[in-house]
């Protein structure tokens, strides 16, 4: 049976067969295609594998959803079968798969297993972080390792570490989100990586969008790669002119894009009635920062309206095994909410995905088109909503210039005002009120880097409306609020509580913070100086280079691994109380919370 008329017209397939094309696919693959449930190619299908597998290199830029693993899976295996017909070496290593994250990366191993497995003697092996570097090793070394599939990081210290494997034969290397790979601050890996391969190789460069750096790397690891562009038909709106504006927009037809305008304190009660309306879909909401994604995953399940809804939270600074049960959680449920940051934007294909929210929009606008590329993949229907100050709503035309439709959503005249809810949980447990507050700051300092910085101007931000959104108790004391004449209006401090006397709903974190209280007070009362800063201590200013956007990036993503570790250790001596709150909000950074 062909594809549908409608399907065609969605670029979700094409009337090729992956038994058509030419060179032909081998039996066995065709095979593993056909009990996966694919016989017709998708646009990019159909462009990308005759010419890797007539070897070719290809740059490779399409839209998200439309299919780009089968693109470089199938191919990798047919001229891993022509190279090799009979099992290779036990180290010899024949193809290589380099993806930004540890999810896409888990996810293009189980997509690619099927097929690998067509190959005689081939082991795959997988290499991300969340595991100690050695065991991987350890692994290696003994079972040996023919296909890498894996991060930069990952792969780089496998290849500095492990002297058995040899990269002789080398066939195919595939980048798979290149430009993410870039932006992620792996360009130094990703060098040292390719200069170790052969040059007599295929090479593919996949990416959603091509930047200047994903340009320069194709000149560096392709050698006269032909450029594949697919882009999404959309359908055509009501007045010519729009159609004529997005004839080539960069979404898929099936995607539906909706912004919605409103003040900072009125975001939270939207959300909620957001959810509440499409309580029985499968939704994926986007936040800045990780402490934002863990503030809402707390408070959220606290608000009337949304008992019973399945919240999932998901951030990058979760644990390895954390972030995998947090994404297997969501991709069982027939409808539910995700909880993240854009760790969760890129590449993951999660089945069923009806909705998209972008509580906050991403600090790099390529992100956007990421997101929502969860929904509406290989033609099927979804629905996008991004939230937008006032004074943000520059960002709609800077989107639709980028050929990326967006219509006008009105807020709910009839959405529960949830704030009291979220100030409320606040009074009753510490954890709450803590959170918020940490995912206040962090929303903030994150704003501040906004690549649109020309629309997303901090310094305009109403802050009192927007730590009423954030349910706080009281302003925070921090230098972008202390410092900068910031507009405070919108926002009411709850004066009739004492926020050192509030609780953990924990018993054993408020037994350990009141034991910890004493311990401060006692000390206080043997040595009331012990807390003044010491005389004539002499502090030596330091001069640094003020960093690009680039670099600040790059190093951003190291920091963020070693904060994580840091905090971590903290955390175990704070809990076993070999420090006290005080010293691990000093150390953590948070003491001006």
């Amino acid at each position: 049976m062909e594809p549908a008329a409608d399907d065609r017209r969605n670029w979700a397939l094409t009337t090729t067969r992956f038994s058509d094309l030419q060179p032909p696919i081998s039996k066995a693959v065709l095979s593993a295609l056909s009990l996966a449930g694919f016989e017709y190619c998708t646009p990019v299908q159909a462009a990308t594998i005759p010419l890797l597998c007539g070897f070719k290199d290809v740059a490779v830029d399409a839209a998200t959803g439309s299919g780009k693993t089968l693109a470089f899976v199938v191919p990798l295996v047919e001229i891993l079968q022509r190279s090799s017909p009979s099992a290779p070496k036990t180290h010899q290593v024949l193809g290589m798969i380099i993806s930004p994250t540890r999810e896409l990366s888990s996810q293009i191993y189980q997509v690619a297993l099927p097929f690998i497995e067509t190959l005689p003697g081939v082991k795959p092996v997988l290499l991300v972080g969340g595991v100690q570097v050695k065991y991987d090793v350890e692994k290696i070394e003994q079972e040996g390792a023919n296909l890498l599939i894996g991060t930069p990081g990952r792969l780089y210290d496998i290849m500095d570490r492990v002297d058995v494997l040899d990269f002789r034969n080398l066939e195919i290397l595939i980048l798979d989100e290149a430009d993410r790979l870039l932006d992620m601050g792996f360009e130094k890996q990703l060098n040292s990586i390719i200069s170790r391969l052969p040059k007599l190789r295929r090479t593919g460069l996949f990416s959603a969008t091509q930047t200047e750096a994903v340009e320069e790397l194709s000149k560096a690891g392709l050698r006269n790669p032909v450029r594949v562009e697919v882009r999404a038909e959309v359908k055509p709106p009501s007045d010519s002119t729009s159609s004529q504006q997005l004839a080539s927009a960069k979404t898929p037809s099936g995607l539906h894009i909706e912004y919605l305008e409103c003040e900072a304190d009125e975001k939270p009660s939207q959300l909620a009635d957001f959810l509440v309306q499409n309580r029985s879909k499968k939704t994926i909401v986007y936040f800045m920062t990780c402490a934002c994604v863990d503030y809402w995953g707390l408070v959220l399940p606290r608000i009337s309206t949304l008992k019973g809804l399945s919240l999932i939270s998901l951030h990058g600074k979760m644990k390895q095994t954390a972030r995998e049960r947090a994404l297997a959680s969501f991709t069982s449920l027939s409808s539910g909410v995700l909880l993240c940051t854009d760790v969760a934007a890129r590449g993951l294909d999660i089945p069923g995905v009806d909705c998209i929210v972008q509580y906050d929009p991403p600090q790099d606008p390529n992100v956007f088109i990421h997101r929502v590329g969860r929904t509406a993949r290989l033609g099927k229907q979804g629905n996008a909503i991004v939230f937008l100050l006032p004074k943000e709503e520059a960002y709609v035309e800077f989107l639709q210039l980028r050929r990326v439709p967006l219509q006008q959503r009105t807020c709910s005249g009839s959405a529960f005002n949830v704030v009291p809810e979220m100030q409320l949980a606040a009074t009753k447990d510490r954890d709450v009120m803590e959170k918020g507050v940490r995912a206040f700051v962090s929303f903030v300092r994150a704003y501040k880097e906004h690549h649109c910085s020309y629309i997303f101007r901090w310094k305009e931000l109403t802050i009192g409306k927007l730590a009423m959104g954030f349910g706080l108790l009281q302003l925070p004391g921090m230098p972008e609020v202390k410092h900068h004449n910031l507009s405070t209006e919108g926002f009411t401090p709850i004066n009739d509580i004492t926020v050192e006397e509030i609780k953990y709903k924990d018993k054993s974190r408020e037994k350990q913070r009141q034991k910890n209280l004493l311990a401060k007070k006692k000390a206080q009362k043997e040595d009331p100086k012990s807390d003044r800063p010491k005389k004539n201590q002499v502090t030596v200013p330091t001069v640094t280079r003020k960093k690009t956007a680039k670099q600040r990036r790059a190093a951003q993503t190291a920091e963020d691994r070693d904060e994580l570790d840091r905090d971590y250790r903290l955390l175990k001596k704070l809990k076993k109380g070999a420090i006290n709150e005080d010293e691990f909000a000093k150390l953590t950074g948070t003491e001006d919370l």
